[in-house]
């Protein structure tokens, strides 16, 4: 069955100590695994997530993003040694809390531009920074997904088919696609088509609508990307990352109310995705 669960910034700003109890929040929703962020390593505590991820038989996947000063397509060479060295921290605190995957916006800053297009030197730069991350997720057992993101956010992976090409160019059969439906609405012709051009290595996808509010009440093409899954017969991971307030750490861009409450926004989320299991029997 396709897993489904939940990102952590639903509720929070950021991932420390205080958030433990967000673990027993989703298994007490039925979900299969909570998405914990890992922007804030200094405050994350690996045995105690582990001990309650295990006391709680919950699943996890853990995800980040590059900023300035980790960004391995930087043309400062001590930038991109320090994103290096960043991811492979999150690679072993992925690893220490027995999570399932690590992934995000891990081959460029996020929320970077250039003055031009990327040049082959970018693409370059970024597979050769994640080929020795992945190198280490592969010893410790942990496939990592590239996600595409809007133009806006990166300037390197947009769409399905960009992360096929980078991840060609690190190679490693344990790095895979991750991709978000907020994104794939503005950069892919087709939300059907994107999916099934993932194929076997798809193993996370954000259910989020056009607008990150309700799922189900927006302009995402839900049946195209369930009939693909069925099609694959994924069994992959599957979170909603919708959010209701803005976060510290990362902008996520909310300036207006896109539902009644977060509670609200997860209850009818949830919901939803859940007919779209049943009806396309991903359960």
């Amino acid at each position: 069955m396709m897993k489904l669960g939940i990102h952590a910034y639903a509720w929070c700003s950021r991932w420390d100590h205080s958030a433990l109890d967000l673990i027993d929040r989703v298994k007490t929703m039925g979900l299969d695994f909570i998405e914990i962020p890992l922007m804030c390593l200094d405050v994350f505590d690996a045995p105690a997530v582990r001990n309650r991820l295990q006391s709680v038989g919950l699943a996890a996947v853990t995800s980040t993003v590059l900023l300035g000063d980790t960004d391995i397509t930087s043309e400062d060479a001590a930038i991109r040694a320090k994103g290096v060295e960043y991811l492979k921290a999150c690679v072993e605190a992925s690893h220490a809390i027995g999570a399932e995957s690590f992934s995000g916006v891990i081959y460029s800053r996020h929320v970077g531009s250039l003055p031009s297009r990327p040049t082959e030197k970018h693409w370059n730069y970024a597979a050769d920074g994640l080929r020795p991350v992945a190198q280490l997720a592969n010893q410790a057992g942990l496939p990592i997904g590239l996600e595409p993101v809007n133009r806006y956010e990166t300037f390197l992976v947009n769409t399905c088919e960009q992360a096929r090409r980078l991840i060609d160019m690190i190679g490693g059969d344990n790095v895979k696609i991750h991709l978000d439906t907020y994104h794939m609405n503005i950069e892919e012709k087709s939300f059907y088509e994107a999916t099934k051009r993932a194929g076997d290595q798809l193993i996370h996808y954000h259910l989020c609508e056009n607008d990150r509010g309700i799922p189900g009440t927006g302009l995402v093409d839900w049946d195209g990307i369930f009939r693909a899954l069925a099609e694959m017969n994924y069994r992959g991971h599957a979170a909603l990352e919708s959010f209701v307030d803005c976060t510290d750490n990362m902008n996520t861009w909310v300036w207006r109310q896109l539902a009644p409450s977060g509670d609200d926004l997860l209850r009818e989320g949830v919901a939803f995705i859940r007919r779209k299991q049943k009806e396309y029997n991903l359960v």
